[in-house]
């Protein structure tokens, strides 16, 4: 791995992990376009790890005083850790069940420019009035857990899904950031323990540079994501990346179509 590629994967990973564009859509039709393969799970791993990095950065405090207080049996901690236990079960089974089948039969350019499509469409319906609640309820976390879990699919943004389905059920945009990035933190862990099975830690064969490199710009793009999205959320400009979406989804279709 050169130094540029690692300094675009960093970028690419870090930015479209938070933002509500797809990073593993993005990594598909990267991949496609330029017949560039990013297939070592090493650089693969390392950039979860980065990116789950971010999310710990900015809300690791948060995590820990839910942890605290659920070793206390503190109501309002135990709450919201069970919220997020159930939110997170849809995901897990559907992603355990049929991430197979679905890397076989949507990760086609055609596929990808409907998703990506459908994922400015979810953007574009969250304009509107803001909800008032900071704590969903039971079957408004399990809608948002099945909304993650729709996003299994390659071009489908996970915290566009998320984040979206939050704002529907009536949370304010930094209730929903929260809940929707703190419940990355497992998604993202399990990727990269899925991933590190396969690993070998072999940096002279990537580059020590090139993965220093790329692990510390996924780190910092993340962060920057992550506050940019909550200062739009904020703003009510959610919806704002739906115009992005939708004309990355017509151009792949274009593409698709105009490569057979």
């Amino acid at each position: 791995m050169t130094l540029w590629q690692g300094i675009v994967l960093g970028l690419v990973q870090g930015l479209t992990e938070f933002l509500p564009i797809s990073s593993s859509g993005h990594l598909v039709l990267v991949e496609a376009l330029t017949g560039v393969h990013f297939t070592d799970v090493t650089v693969e791993v390392s950039l979860h790890v980065a990116t789950l990095g971010s999310v710990l950065v900015l809300y690791g405090p948060r995590l820990w005083g839910i942890t605290r207080g659920l070793l206390r049996g503190d109501g309002p901690s135990v709450r919201y850790a069970a919220l997020l236990v159930v939110a997170t079960i849809p995901a897990a089974l559907i992603g355990v069940l049929f991430h197979r089948q679905i890397e076989e039969r949507f990760h086609s350019l055609t596929w990808l420019g409907v998703q990506f499509v459908i994922t400015g469409l979810i953007l574009w319906l969250t304009r509107g009035p803001r909800g008032e609640r900071a704590l969903p309820s039971a079957g408004a976390a399990t809608g948002i857990g099945f909304a993650q879990a729709f996003a299994i699919l390659p071009a489908i943004s996970r915290s566009g899904a998320t984040v979206a389905a939050a704002l529907w059920s009536g949370l304010t945009p930094v209730a929903a950031a929260e809940f929707s990035f703190l419940m990355a933190v497992p998604v993202i862990a399990g990727a990269a323990l899925l991933e590190g099975r396969q690993a070998v830690l072999n940096v002279a064969a990537v580059g020590a540079a090139p993965w220093a490199v790329s692990f510390l710009v996924a780190f910092a793009s993340g962060i920057w994501s992550i506050r940019w999205l909550v200062t739009l959320l904020q703003r009510g400009r959610f919806h704002a990346f739906a115009p992005y979406c939708w004309a990355v989804g017509v151009l792949t279709l274009a593409y698709a179509l105009w490569h057979g």
